[in-house]
């Protein structure tokens, strides 16, 4: 039986570090950071108590026993804060406490800012050195960015607060703790000395911040976005936000690939940019050696490579670290191409004054090629060199980048020969270069190629027979006794049916509070051996319900800053084992999907703007969890670029722009991670929802890439037929046929058919389709560690270093309890002294308004108060306020939304004196199911 060891101190040290990594240095004039031991500081903005440790919605929700934020770490560092400023501060929050919104994602974009007096600023000036500056924003699932004060924008607040304070002080430093980058006009308007992007650096994000701010740890984040001057300086933002259909007009020009084709003056801080403490001489060269002998009369495959040298030495007076950063710039050609693209990447170590560090990259040239979607280069449906010059760059962001060596081809070479596949179904006008007489690209607009085919074509096998069953279990087919054909030729059709859904959130079946369960959910399944899986949310730690504490990693916008591939391998090994110690098979992550826009409200739990950093980063992670014998899926496969209307939103794509951008990190998370669960998309690409997309999930992702993994839904999303097919989460049958393996979630996989019976009975669906997806399943889950749980075999877990009031096992025996109907539960007996608390599980007939009534009696008189809040799924459902009853029975009620089938009630007791009677729900007004009108 194998050991995994959760050391909190080495998990907490890694995200630390990660945190400060991720920090990017954009201004820093006179070497303003990092402040000095001792230095005197005065803190400016409500955010430094209120720190953001991620944004909104699943990929935010993890109960944490403690958040370091600006305030903890700067108190804890070497610097003098002023306790004036803090004071007036912690006075005027008394007042104005933290807006947490109105439900899931309603929180505001930003809080409002204590306004400031002339006397207090100046004050403070006139004693310390520095003013440090924090703005924070937030954002995220169901609730995009907007173009708007608080949001995109400064609020009024915010600017004053920077006006006087830049007034007042000659040192300034703004630290931006936010999810997305936001407009950086302000650093005109009122010149900071510096500017330091923080993100939303999850619960050691406020300690690796100041870290960097004191130079504990040295600036090295590189930014993973392109920040311009405008919004609309972005030529997706025209096309965002959009109510029904999205059309991607920018086609490959995304980010930088834009930027520095054709508007570098739009440009405030290019892709891959970031300040240090320290200077580097970064030297490099492309090894013509390692050119394959017959390239120039393309002979040349697509795993051929070329190598790239590199020397980084550290010329400055302190330590630290530099990325080095290749590009391709490719010819024109018929196609066009941006006037550079990342191929590939390093960092160094930390490296001392008069240190060095060296390196050898290989790079495929299937990283230097182009998809032509219309044959236009004679190779229709392919990825091709073209004829021309290939020209490599090095350099420390993608405007420096300079020349370090090129080849060239005589003739265009196809160097993988596909089909076509996700081209849009209607006119898309997208963007492509046209060259001027002098040699400038300037963009035109051309019709994109459309859909040619109109089927794909049914590959899958045939199934063995029925044959009920023969005593097989899913372990003997790990043990190679019988083969995986024989196994599941014991399942019947109905057990196939039930094992293509799963069930949530919150099963009762898996680790409480987890997103979902799926596999073997009924007695039949689990007869046969196949375990119960469970994943949970998300990108940013263990998202569990029921209030089991977790840890709250750093955004993924943080950790593509980082550029620090080994570090996010590290620290997500620490995350895998965490899993395996709340029995969970997966993660639902790393999101993958690109920063199309600034303004998608997701986008800090994503990478980048660039695929091959979304890719190479996902990787790291995926193989980090891969150490502790677990795995992430990846998501959302693929174009969700945007919150507002993401159910029914068509995303128009052209064929070239889905593959080069769109799913190119996907693939080389597939290729590279070795990725094995990946989770669709709610909405449509180029007229198919991508649930029921057999192009997608069968030819692209199993065909093309080789991907052997399961596929998911997420969570109760609409499937269709065709493109014209109104969607549904009915349309069961072609989401299997797709191989979509799995549909989460249902209430129950045995109540819960929708079309698979009657597509079936019809022929329109066969058992080999079924069996297809029951076998993705049953492999993935006999490689899990669920079927080492179920045959005893499990790892043994070491908790290290926990924090006292840190509960990081889930409690896997929590009573439930069905609630039909009115339904009281008794609480005789239980224990209600002050602090403590009760908790049981519920599962409903449905989900909408409750009514939760608590009854009670108390000994004390009326003028006593003993309050009992009622948390369902660990948020607060509501205060019950109850008074001394003189031994009477009282009863107090209070009406609020439930969302889903299961839940995890706790009662806590904030005052003692108070005996429990029971507790009644009642449903007010309830829905049983996800229809489409929901």
């Amino acid at each position: 039986m194998s050991k995994f060891t959760l050391d909190w101190k080495q998990y907490a040290a890694l995200a630390r570090q990660a945190a400060a990594e991720g920090c990017v240095l954009l201004e820093n004039k006179n070497n303003t950071l990092p402040l000095a031991d001792g230095e005197t500081c005065a803190v400016f903005g409500r955010t430094q108590f209120e720190y953001y440790k991620s944004g909104t919605g699943s990929g935010g929700l993890v109960n944490t026993s403690y958040v370091h934020d600006l305030d903890y770490a700067l108190t804890e560092s070497s610097l003098t804060i002023d306790v004036e400023v803090k004071t007036a501060y912690k006075n005027w929050l008394k007042d104005h406490p933290f807006d947490l919104g109105n439900g899931w994602a309603q929180e505001p974009w930003c809080q409002v800012e204590m306004p400031l007096s002339d006397e207090l600023v100046s004050g403070a000036a006139s004693r310390c050195q520095t003013a440090l500056i924090v703005i924070g924003r937030t954002a995220g699932e169901d609730r995009d960015n907007a173009a708007e004060k608080g949001s995109w924008y400064l609020t009024d607040g915010e600017e004053a607060m920077l006006e006087i304070v830049c007034r007042h002080f000659s040192r300034t430093v703004v630290i931006l703790n936010v999810g997305n980058i936001i407009d950086m006009s302000f650093v005109d308007r009122y010149e900071p000395s510096s500017v330091l992007y923080i993100w939303q650096g999850g619960m050691e994000g406020g300690s690796g911040a100041v870290d960097v701010i004191t130079g504990k740890v040295p600036a090295s984040g590189r930014l993973s976005d392109t920040i311009a001057y405008h919004i609309d300086d972005y030529p997706s933002t025209r096309n965002f936000g959009c109510e029904d259909t999205i059309r991607y007009e920018e086609d490959i020009y995304v980010g930088y690939r834009y930027f520095e084709t054709f508007a570098k003056e739009k440009v405030r801080y290019p892709f891959g940019y970031g300040l240090s403490y320290t200077t580097f001489d970064v030297q490099a060269a492309l090894d013509m050696c390692s050119l394959p002998a017959g390239l120039a009369k393309g002979e040349v495959s697509k795993t051929d490579t070329l190598h790239v040298t590199y020397d980084i030495t550290n010329t400055g007076d302190v330590a630290g670290k530099e990325t080095v950063q290749f590009y391709v710039q490719k010819p024109q050609g018929f196609l066009g191409k941006p006037s550079r693209e990342l191929i590939r990447f390093a960092k160094t170590e930390l490296l001392e004054p008069g240190e060095g560090e060296s390196g050898i990259l290989a790079i495929d040239f299937y990283s230097l090629s182009s998809y032509d979607d219309s044959g236009i280069t004679g190779h229709a449906f392919c990825y091709v060199l073209e004829e021309g010059t290939y020209t490599i760059l090095a350099g420390t962001n993608v405007r420096n980048a300079t020349e370090i060596g090129s080849f060239a081809l005589t003739e265009t070479v196809a160097l993988e020969e596909l089909s076509q596949q996700l081209a849009p179904r209607r006119h898309l006008e997208r963007m492509t270069p046209k060259t001027n007489e002098d040699g400038t690209l300037v963009p035109i607009i051309q019709a994109a190629p459309v859909y040619l085919q109109h089927y794909s074509e049914d590959t899958c096998p045939q199934c063995a027979d029925y044959t009920g069953d023969k005593g097989y279990k899913l372990d003997d087919v790990k043990r190679g006794i019988v083969s995986m054909d024989e196994f599941l030729a014991q399942l019947s059709d109905l057990d196939l049916c039930h094992i293509v859904k799963g069930e949530g959130m919150s099963s009762p079946k898996v680790t409480p509070g987890t997103a979902a369960a799926f596999g073997g959910l009924t007695p039949n399944l689990t007869y046969f051996g196949i375990p119960a899986g469970c994943c949970t949310d998300g990108p940013s730690g263990l998202r569990m319900d029921c209030g089991t504490n977790a840890f709250s990693l750093p955004g993924g916008t943080l950790l593509a800053c980082t550029f620090n591939t080994s570090l996010n391998a590290d620290l997500f090994e620490m995350e895998g084992i965490e899993m395996r110690n709340n029995h969970i098979e997966s993660l639902l992550g790393p999101g993958m999907n690109i920063h199309r826009c600034p303004l998608n409200g997701r986008n800090f739990e994503y990478f980048s703007e660039d695929p091959l950093l979304s890719g190479v980063i996902a990787s790291a992670q995926l193989e980090g969890m891969g150490r502790a014998g677990v795995t992430g899926t990846i998501k959302h496969f693929c174009g969700n670029n945007q919150e507002y209307h993401r159910r029914f939103v068509d995303s128009v794509i052209s064929e070239r722009a889905v593959r080069e951008i769109y799913l190119k990190g996907f693939e080389i998370a597939v290729k590279s991670g070795y990725a094995s669960s990946i989770m669709t998309t709610y909405g449509s690409v180029n007229g198919l929802w991508t649930a029921g997309n057999h192009q997608l999930n069968t030819d692209i992702l199993r065909g093309e890439w080789g991907f052997e993994g399961i596929v998911m839904t997420d969570w109760w999303a609409e499937i269709n037929n065709a493109p014209k097919d109104k969607p549904s989460r009915e349309k069961f049958a072609a989401m299997v046929l797709a191989q979509n393996d799995l549909y989460m979630v249902t209430s129950d996989t045995t109540q819960v058919m929708g079309d698979l019976e009657a597509a079936l009975a019809s022929g329109r669906l066969e058992r080999r389709h079924l069996t297809r997806c029951a076998e993705n399943i049953c492999r993935f889950l006999m490689n899990s560690p669920a079927l080492l749980r179920l045959t005893g075999k499990e790892a043994e877990i070491e908790l290290v270093n926990v924090p006292e009031n840190a509960q990081l096992t889930s409690d896997f025996d929590i009573v439930y309890h069905d609630i039909k109907g009115v339904t009281t539960l008794p609480l005789n007996g239980i224990s209600s002294e002050k602090g403590d608390s009760h908790m049981f599980g519920i599962t409903t007939e449905g989900f909408g308004t409750f009514r939760i009534s608590i009854t009670a009696s108390s000994e004390s008189t009326p003028l006593a108060q003993m309050p009992v809040s009622v948390f369902v799924d660990n948020q607060l459902f509501g205060t019950y306020s109850f008074n001394g009853s003189e031994g009477k029975e009282v009863t107090l009620s209070r009406e609020g939304g439930v969302f889903g089938f299961h839940h995890y009630v706790r009662l806590y007791f904030g005052q003692g004196g108070l005996t429990p009677i029971s507790i009644t729900f009642e449903p007010i007004d309830i829905v049983t199911s996800f229809s489409d009108k929901d």
